[in-house]
């Protein structure tokens, strides 16, 4: 990930030369974004900053600095997964910049440091704790015991198993059922999961034309979302499509292949007028800020708790989600869950809302990626070759750090399309912004791989836009292709 020093666009030296269409476009400084103020921030989409300021408490500033480090966090947490015989977890505190990483084998904590991780000395690895969760899991099935949900907490190195207020049961009685140590289980007291389905209204898809769930991420020729949401044979509108695959209980995937004719971005909804790209699918550390984004209640965020929970829902239990502090409501069933620009998860299930608060569950992506033997689409951007096609296409050169815009032109309420082929070995970003009512130019959709080629789509209400190119490092001549709606 990009650091997050501040850096001035320089303005280009060359005009962009129309290929075709009659605008003017020359070289032109970038008018500051809503979030050009902050270093760093033109990285993420429009929409993602705010709501992690709303639901986290986050100042923009600092919301950049903490997915920054998640990433570095991230990278270092698999790293002990791998390298650690004993390792029994890994996380990250909710509110500050410190790794922490758990071994039951005190020998290997010079070797956890080396990681720049905080290093806390634990009985159970996490291998164990998962053996715990499943033998507590067919304990509690055997008799029968009405619990929430089950998970392995690194944090308190134990199991957790969620029960309902004024269900009878204790941390002796399970490890007694269990055949486990006391000590390897907590008992803690939640609200009733139930799925979240079945709510009319909102922008989503609909099976068999009577429930409703959300998209959770573009795959090659359709998407993935909650198993709970369809079985194999049923039929989704608003895109047209078909379940191929399906899961739940004991899993919560689903695989849908959409009809021809359908647009599929790989890009999620921040429902703040833009959406924001997908760059893969690497697995955040507990403690990490994610956010959720469902056709209900739109775009919230919170923070991941666990993995590999277990939840009972009424119609079976679930293994293998992640539990976070994000909030949901029926209805957001099987829609995205990102850290940063990274695929999570599906959601599933939970407790509470978008009100009060709660506690929600996701099926991570890589299992039904792997499952399906999918890949994900990704964007806003991509490799491309050629930007050939277009309405209108215009050719100039960058230095690094310099920036170069089109000229303003009008547009219709409709899809953009830019096409962006910069010179090989550089990373160029492209922007689209229009035209505030103050006069500001503010980003609306971006493109900013590492790559030197960016493909951005848009769909936006009719105004004035323009749209730039930036060298993030890298010199050399660019053609930028785009179509107007």
């Amino acid at each position: 990930m990009r650091n997050t020093r501040s850096r001035v666009f320089a303005l280009a030296t060359a005009s962009l030369t129309l290929v075709a269409g009659s605008l003017s476009a020359t070289a032109a400084s970038a008018s500051p974004g809503p979030d050009d103020d902050v270093p760093g921030a033109e990285q993420y989409a429009p929409g993602l900053l705010h709501a992690m300021e709303r639901d986290l408490g986050m100042p923009r500033g600092r919301a950049v600095d903490r997915l920054e480090f998640q990433s570095h966090a991230a990278a270092r947490s698999n790293r002990a997964a791998k390298t650690l015989d004993s390792y029994a977890g890994s996380w990250v505190n909710p509110s500050s910049d410190v790794l922490f990483v758990a071994v039951a084998d005190k020998t290997e904590r010079k070797q956890a440091k080396k990681l720049g991780a905080n290093v806390i000395v634990v009985d159970y690895t996490v291998e164990e704790l998962e053996e715990v969760q499943e033998t507590v899991d067919d304990a509690l099935a055997a008799a029968d015991v009405d619990v929430t949900a089950t998970y392995v907490d690194p944090t308190t190195n134990s199991v957790v198993v969620g029960v309902v207020a004024g269900e009878e049961i204790d941390t002796d009685e399970v490890a007694e059922a269990a055949g486990v140590p006391a000590d390897a289980v907590t008992v803690a007291v939640e609200e009733a999961p139930r799925t979240f389905i079945d709510v009319i209204g909102g922008n989503a898809y609909y099976i068999n034309n009577s429930s409703r769930c959300s998209v959770g991420f573009t795959v090659g020729d359709g998407f993935v979302t909650a198993g709970h949401c369809g079985a194999v044979g049923a039929t989704t509108t608003s895109p047209s499509g078909t379940f191929v695959g399906s899961s739940f209980p004991g899993n919560d995937y689903a695989y849908v292949r959409t009809a021809s004719g359908n647009t599929l971005v790989g890009a999620v909804n921040n429902y703040s007028g833009s959406t924001v790209g997908v760059s893969g699918s690497t697995a955040a550390p507990v403690g990490a800020a994610v956010c959720r984004s469902g056709s209900t209640t739109g775009w919230h965020c919170g923070t991941i708790q666990a993995y590999n929970a277990s939840v009972t829902y009424s119609q079976g239990t679930v293994s293998g989600l992640i539990r976070t502090n994000v909030c949901a409501e029926p209805g957001d069933s099987g829609g995205s869950l990102l850290a940063g620009n990274q695929a999570q998860g599906v959601t599933s299930g939970g407790s509470g809302n978008c009100t009060n608060g709660g506690t929600t569950y996701f099926q991570p992506v890589n299992e039904i990626l792997n499952r399906y033997g999918l890949s994900l689409r990704t964007g806003s951007g991509g490799s491309t070759t050629t930007c050939t096609g277009y309405e209108r296409t215009g050719t100039s050169s960058l230095n690094s750090g310099g920036s170069a815009a089109t000229g303003s032109f009008s547009a219709a309420a409709g899809a953009h399309t830019g096409c962006l082929d910069g010179p090989s070995g550089a990373d160029f970003d492209l922007y689209l912004q229009k035209l505030s009512s103050t006069g500001a130019w503010q980003t609306v959709a971006q493109g900013i791989t590492a790559s030197a080629d960016e493909l951005v789509n848009y769909t936006g209400t009719s105004g004035t836009y323009r749209w730039l190119v930036r060298s993030y490092s890298g010199s050399g001549s660019f053609t930028l292709g785009w179509n107007v709606p």
